[in-house]
């Protein structure tokens, strides 16, 4: 479908769609052309003014596998085309297409693109192949980059694009096509230095944050942190113990999605009909032994009763290989209670009290995890009273369960009085890792709901930490036991209710619950 008159005197429209006329690569769907559109307002809100080709084309060597794209040039260029034939310009083109060729081919792209990325991962990854580049050009477009989502203006878009180039003053692209035919090596070799791992751990963890510009700002920097690499290889090692859980489906009395299965809690509408068969004492029996059957009902699975908070340590005295430690087994941690279907939110302390992230749709706050840096000190006290206070003000309007998880150095001295008042908020459980040569002496261990040790030596070696944080795991979720979340008995009197209908059918009114 061509462009009708009405979009072609949209100027922001005809700047950025024209500007394909150097594209090289075709999606196989115009849906896989849209998600280019936020890449490149992602890209545009931190500073960085690309054309829109060069988005396009890079984007989806790492966005989607190699299946679902073609390379060759879209606008063959002809006397009446863009440009003329056997110009510079023709030659910046070819040099453009191998660029483009020998990206699709390298490893880093072929493994992103395996990964199914979400939208400001590609984002960052390009924010970082081509920052330097988009920070060198002098020349500004001409039209403005707000153009409406429609995956209908990429239809049979390609009739239309010697028309959309054309119409409107190109130099930008011109110039930013030169600057990255010059910048060749230096793309192919930031390509090649990717941090893969990290896109995996996030791929699988999540990159759930508060605000879309706050995630594009944590991808950027977990992408950049120098620490971040260890903690991601850690936390992989954890990880294939930790997605063997899986949360159990529930079954309720309530109105659900259909009958799953028998109970032995019920409804008197629920009831299974063979039950009438027994005789009136044998029935009244199994009713009062709860060993009558009824149907029971699927329904969702209702919140967890339970809050997890857990808190990291950033302060100076967990750098090297106790901040490598703590934070990827939280993360393990972390991931392992959003599987068995609890709530958890994440956050760090130094000599204050920083916020909390919550994780969403299953989703952790991973960027902020591999990215955070305390710059404040000490001061343990300062942090668990501001921990109560904070705790005492979400009781008001959340009256769950708090389990806190703390991984942090041994020598984390609270006044015992704090702990104790904490201890009657929380369930605390800290992780204390001890320095070379060190020993655990605080007075406040017996307050504790548990506690976990790691001396040096298990630090130091990786196949040890690995199997202590596998065995601290296993205590994990320990103290979300109790009556399941997902089996609803119906309404507590369903029993009494059968066994006055069965009184009544005999003759006898007496209650007999």
């Amino acid at each position: 479908m061509a462009f009708s008159p009405i979009q072609f005197n949209q100027p922001n429209l005809v700047g950025v769609l024209g500007s394909l006329a150097f594209s090289v690569v075709k999606p196989g769907a115009p849906t896989i052309a849209l998600r280019a559109l936020q890449w490149f307002r992602d890209l545009e809100s931190l500073g960085i003014r690309l054309p829109f080709f060069v988005v396009h084309d890079i984007g989806q060597l790492f966005a989607v596998p190699r299946e679902n794209y073609a390379i060759g040039r879209r606008v063959e260029n002809t006397s009446t085309g863009p440009w003329p034939r056997e110009t510079q310009h023709q030659l910046q083109c070819q040099t453009y297409q191998a660029l483009v060729q020998e990206l699709a081919s390298c490893e880093a792209s072929r493994r992103a693109a395996s990964l199914r990325l979400s939208d400001p991962m590609i984002c960052v990854i390009l924010s970082k192949l081509l920052g330097t580049l988009a920070a060198r050009l002098t020349t500004r477009p001409t039209y403005g980059s707000d153009v409406v989502s429609d995956a209908s203006l990429f239809d049979n878009l390609d009739d239309d694009l010697a028309n959309l180039f054309g119409m409107r003053e190109r130099s930008f692209e011109f110039e930013a096509l030169r600057g990255v035919n010059q910048a060749r090596l230096y793309v192919l070799t930031v390509a090649d230095a990717l941090d893969l791992d990290t896109l995996q751990l996030l791929g699988v963890l999540g990159t759930e944050s508060a605000t879309s510009a706050t995630l594009l700002v944590d991808l950027i920097a977990a992408m950049s942190a120098a620490a971040a690499h260890d903690v991601v290889n850690f936390s992989l090692e954890l990880l294939p113990s930790v997605l063997e859980t899986k949360t159990r489906p529930g079954s309720s009395t309530r109105a659900g999605f259909g009958y799953s299965g028998l109970g032995t809690r019920g409804d008197i509408a629920e009831l299974c009909l063979t039950e009438l068969a027994w005789d009136a004492d044998d029935f009244v029996r199994r009713i009062t032994e709860n060993e009558a059957l009824y149907y029971v009902k699927e329904v969702e699975r209702e919140p967890s009763g339970k809050r997890h908070i857990l808190l990291m340590d950033a302060s100076a005295s967990m750098r090297g290989d106790r901040q490598v430690f703590a934070r990827g087994l939280a993360l393990a941690t972390a991931k392992k209670l959003l599987l068995e279907g609890e709530d958890v939110t994440m956050g760090f302390f130094d000599a204050r009290l920083y916020d909390r992230r919550p994780a969403h749709r299953g989703n952790l706050p991973t960027p902020f995890v591999l990215s955070f840096v305390g710059e404040r000190g000490r001061n343990a006290g300062r942090v668990f009273s501001e921990l109560i206070t904070a705790l005492n003000i979400e009781k008001v309007w959340d009256h769950r369960d708090i389990i806190v998880y703390v991984y942090t150095h041994a020598a984390l001295y609270v006044p015992r009085d704090i702990v104790q008042t904490l201890s009657h908020l929380a369930k605390l459980n800290m992780v204390f890792i001890l320095p070379s040569g060190g020993s655990l002496d605080l007075d406040y261990l017996d307050l504790l709901f548990s506690h976990h040790v790691v001396d040096f030596e298990t630090i130091a070696s990786r196949d040890a930490r690995a199997d202590k944080a596998r065995d601290i795991l296993g205590h994990v979720g320990q103290q979300t036991k109790g009556p399941s979340t997902g089996s609803s008995h119906g309404s507590p009197d369903g029993s009494s209710q059968c066994l006055r209908w069965v009184a009544s059918s005999n003759g006898d009114r007496k209650d007999l619950a």
